[in-house]
């Protein structure tokens, strides 16, 4: 493993300190370009609107779609907590929309490797 060090503009970590971020956040934010405290903001009100996004109008019919017709839906988690979250949020999301056929699967790294490959794709089709 090679670690690459990368430079951290001095008047950025600076201003994000004088923000109140801790020097060594400070120091990390700034070596991965964030320039001004409120780019740390996670705020609702600073996300990305849905309809700015590419492709979610027609991800929304299609769900929409599939929910009328009271398909199956399976989704592919992973083993980490900020997958387990997704999952458990998608699980409950699709059945509080009404969707009546919602399952979950956790992929075994060792068997079906990582991500979403062809051997899980298999699996989860009906």
């Amino acid at each position: 493993m090679k670690l690459v060090v990368r430079d951290a503009p001095p008047r950025t970590v600076w201003t994000l300190e004088q923000a109140g971020i801790h020097p060594l956040l400070a120091q990390l934010y700034a070596a991965r370009g964030v320039q001004d405290p409120q780019e740390l903001d996670a705020a609702l009100a600073r996300l990305l609107a849905p309809a700015t996004m590419l492709g979610t109008a027609a991800a929304a019919r299609l769900l929409a779609d599939a929910m009328a017709q009271d398909k199956k839906f399976c989704i592919v988690a992973d083993y980490d907590c900020d997958g387990a979250t997704a999952c458990a949020v998608a699980v409950r999301g699709l059945r509080l929309l009404g969707a009546r056929h919602v399952d979950y699967i956790v992929p075994d790294r060792v068997q079906d490797g990582y991500g979403l490959t062809p051997p899980i794709s298999e699996r989860v089709r009906p």
